[in-house]
């Protein structure tokens, strides 16, 4: 069976385990509460909390996990712009995610519901820098979900576009 279905959910599972063993020396660096400002909070269905709310992370905790940059248009900009972050997929195994959903939530509010197979099927991160240099609140930051749309062209789509939050502040997983 493919990445869709029940088959798709089994290989989700088993690229999170994997990466739960990789990433178990990250999930160390959130144990204990973020001693900055917490950026990004993520709640719900998860094995690792360093709070009542979930597990939050401060800058410099999130630059602790395995960090990735990658180049590409998005509808917002005009020109390919470099993004620099943490893979969704290493967050969630960090935090012990258990579920099917994670719902982001921006500083607004505004929510979307992004299937956990995104994650495990593409690159698609959360960034906190813009062309190497930090993102501020009216730039779409501090922190951005990105997916990689010039490299997986099959993601330019008004969904995937609207799963591309900006602002983000909470993951919490279903």
């Amino acid at each position: 069976m493919g990445r869709s279905g029940h088959g798709g959910k089994r290989w989700a599972c088993a690229l999170f385990a994997a990466a739960g063993l990789l990433t178990a020396g990250a999930a160390s660096a959130a144990d204990a509460p973020p001693e900055g400002r917490p950026l990004l909070t993520i709640a719900g269905s998860i094995q690792q909390r360093n709070g009542p709310d979930g597990l939050s992370f401060d800058l410099a905790a999130l630059q602790k996990l395995p960090q990735q940059s990658f180049s590409t248009r998005t509808p917002w900009y005009s020109k390919p712009r470099k993004f620099t972050g943490v893979r969704l997929r290493d967050l969630l195994a960090a935090a012990g995610a258990q579920g099917q959903v994670v719902r982001a939530v921006a500083l607004n509010d505004y929510k979307v519901d992004i299937p956990i197979e995104d994650a495990a099927a593409s690159a698609v991160m959360v960034a906190w820098l813009l062309d190497d240099k930090p993102m501020p609140v009216r730039d779409k930051g501090p922190l951005v979900i990105i997916y990689p749309f010039d490299d997986q062209p099959e993601l330019r789509t008004a969904v995937h576009y609207g799963r591309a939050v900006w602002q983000l502040r909470l993951l919490e997983i279903r």
